[in-house]
């Protein structure tokens, strides 16, 4: 009985005695925890050395080339301003025929609407009494002339006959120009002739765009009756920002084309520059066309494209620039394997070259494989 106690006993003791001398386990140390990861703020992408081998990206610098480029501009298509006309009526008066609408032609000369007034049957009253009496006072006139030369009147007779005439000639031509303001020829007025009403003419041919009357209506002098457009002549109106504003010059081609029918171009040519800066940091440009037709109204909105002179610039391969959101941008080394994205305006691509309208940032800039920074970049922001 006490031999087997004594054999339980050894074989507990051993057992403890190779729980206590057991090993830990190793902790396994993998490439995991020894290699830090890229770090990615909004527009800052870092690599590490493994990821940079593999990216394939070259460094360098904006170079000076001699470049064609179109500068990307819109506007809209004007009319020069003595083809647009506000007609009003000289003397103010109740409309009393009228039946023009928007949109319709009329030639020049054409009659616009009759106007009726009593004042204008005043005017004519007043005319043909200022006749008669210029009429009565040349003739005193050159009787007192001959009275005079002959000393038979005094010259202050003389002088007051003279001063009588003069003043009556005076008004006489003022009423026949007020006449002629109105539309009616003074030289075919006579008591038989009278009228209460005149016609308002068209001053030019073209479209009616505004009709701000209809019958029975009164317009004072101020009031716009209508107004006419003349759209043989039309001109493109092109807004272009104050960094480009230097690079317009007259005669330079423009191509341009509207959101409704992008397939068809229209050339143009630059006609005026407006020496002036806005408070939008834009210049106008205007341009006569070349080969307009009638699809072309005014207010159209137009893009179009200046083509520029061959000039030098700062210029980047075409690896260096990409594009996210519509927007262009190139990668600027900030340290080692750090690279920040920083937006630019670019012209249009010539020869494998782009050429960079913005100013550069100073450093080395991406020039190879720069959409493989956009990649990492964005990726890592969206995990």
């Amino acid at each position: 009985m006490n031999r087997y106690i004594i054999i339980i006993l050894s074989i507990a003791a051993g057992l403890i005695s190779s729980c206590g001398t057991k090993e830990a386990p190793k902790k396994e140390t993998t490439a995991a925890t020894t290699a830090a990861p890229a770090a990615e703020t909004a527009d800052v992408v870092t690599l590490t050395p493994e990821q940079a081998s593999n990216a394939g990206i070259a460094l360098g610098r904006a170079e000076k080339r001699s470049i064609h480029t179109n500068l990307k501009v819109n506007g809209t298509i004007d009319v020069v301003p003595e083809n647009v006309i506000s007609v009003s009526i000289p003397l103010g008066g109740y409309v009393r025929r009228t039946t023009l609408m928007p949109g319709e032609r009329v030639a020049k000369g054409a009659v616009l609407a009759t106007i009726e007034d009593q004042q204008y049957i005043q005017l004519q009253q007043d005319y043909l009494t200022a006749q008669s009496r210029l009429t009565y006072l040349e003739a005193e006139y050159k009787r007192q002339q001959q009275l005079n030369s002959t000393r038979a009147t005094s010259d202050k007779v003389y002088q007051q006959a003279l001063a009588e005439y003069e003043a009556q000639r005076i008004l006489f031509a003022a009423l026949a120009e007020k006449l002629r303001l109105i539309g009616i020829d003074p030289a075919r007025l006579t008591e038989k002739t009278l009228t209460r009403t005149i016609n308002l003419y068209a001053p030019i041919g073209g479209y009616i765009t505004k009709v701000n009357v209809n019958p029975g209506k009164y317009a004072s002098p101020t009031d716009v009756l209508f107004e006419l457009v003349n759209t043989s002549t039309l001109h493109l109106s092109l807004t272009v920002f104050e960094n480009n504003a230097g690079s317009i010059k007259e005669g330079q081609i423009v191509t341009c084309y509207s959101n409704i029918n992008p397939a068809r171009k229209y050339k143009a040519k630059v006609h005026l520059i407006t020496p002036s800066i806005d408070k939008d940091r834009a210049t106008g440009v205007h341009c006569d066309f070349i080969d307009a037709d009638k699809d072309l109204i005014p207010g159209l909105y137009m893009n179009a494209e200046i083509e520029m002179e061959n000039a030098e610039r700062d210029c980047l391969p075409e690896g260096a620039v990409v594009t996210w959101e519509n927007e262009n941008y190139i990668f600027v080394e900030t340290g080692k394997d750090s690279y920040k994205m920083t937006k630019v305006q670019i012209g249009t691509p010539d020869e494998g070259f782009v050429p960079v309208i913005s100013p550069l940032p100073a450093g080395q800039i991406v020039t190879v494989n720069a959409y493989a920074l956009l990649s990492k970049l964005k990726n890592s922001s969206e995990e």
